[in-house]
């Protein structure tokens, strides 16, 4: 089983606290938080379809596609490298319509149904870029930084939290790992930031936000000690 981190427990809140040492409105951390900020918005006002509204579809393109790029997506070897801004409408599409119940998910409602909607949503994502193949560290930031509803699997949070492959056995494990600091992680509270003014909004970070930063944290530490 992965997420063998019982050793670390008690720990998690200093690590984020490493994580955010440098928080700043123009560092680069803060994109998932323009990201999230943009898109949760319409969630919130019931009004997903108009990301995609003529008017607005340009804007949630480039809110997408800079916090990939800020994020490290749009490195050499990634074939978004090669795309512009409007490759983005087909993923913005789904995000508009695609089912709901999606964005009430965080790891603490983590089950073998909302990992399943979790799942889906990654293979709609794989049809949608057809014929090239998204990364699980792709997906899972696409999902992180609009959603918030799973941790960025990229190489220092699968190091740090001893993962591999984005599945249901993991996202699981996720889960068990969750319910086993659950004191600690739903004592942290971290608002995002406002793009513009860079003060705090009243929308908080997810649990899954919270542990991807634990993780990545983790797997950088470990990674830097060798």
């Amino acid at each position: 089983m992965p997420v063998q981190l019982s050793s670390m427990k008690n720990s998690i809140a200093s690590k984020i606290s490493d994580f955010q040492a440098n928080r700043l409105p123009d560092a680069r951390d803060a994109s998932f938080d323009y990201c999230f900020n943009y898109f949760r918005s319409f969630y919130e006002t019931n009004d997903l379809n108009r990301l995609v509204a003529p008017s607005q579809l340009e804007v949630s393109c480039l809110q997408l596609s800079f916090y990939l790029a800020s994020w490290g997506m749009l490195r050499g070897s990634s074939f978004l490298l090669q795309k512009s801004t409007m490759f983005y409408i087909r993923i913005v599409n789904l995000i508009s319509s695609f089912d709901k119940r999606i964005w009430k998910i965080d790891i603490d409602t983590y089950s073998k149904e909302t990992i399943s909607l979790l799942l889906s949503f990654a293979s709609a994502l794989a049809d949608t870029l057809r014929p090239y193949r998204p990364s699980d560290t792709l997906t899972t930031k696409i999902m992180l930084g609009v959603f918030g509803i799973v941790p960025a699997f990229d190489q220092y949070f699968k190091n740090g939290m001893g993962i591999t492959t984005f599945n249901e056995k993991t996202l699981l494990a996720l889960h068990n790992f969750y319910e086993c600091n659950r004191a600690e992680i739903d004592s942290i509270n971290i608002k995002t930031l406002e793009f513009g003014s860079g003060t705090e909004t009243t929308r908080v970070y997810t649990k899954a936000k919270l542990i991807d930063m634990f993780g990545f944290i983790v797997g950088y530490d470990k990674l830097r000690q060798k």
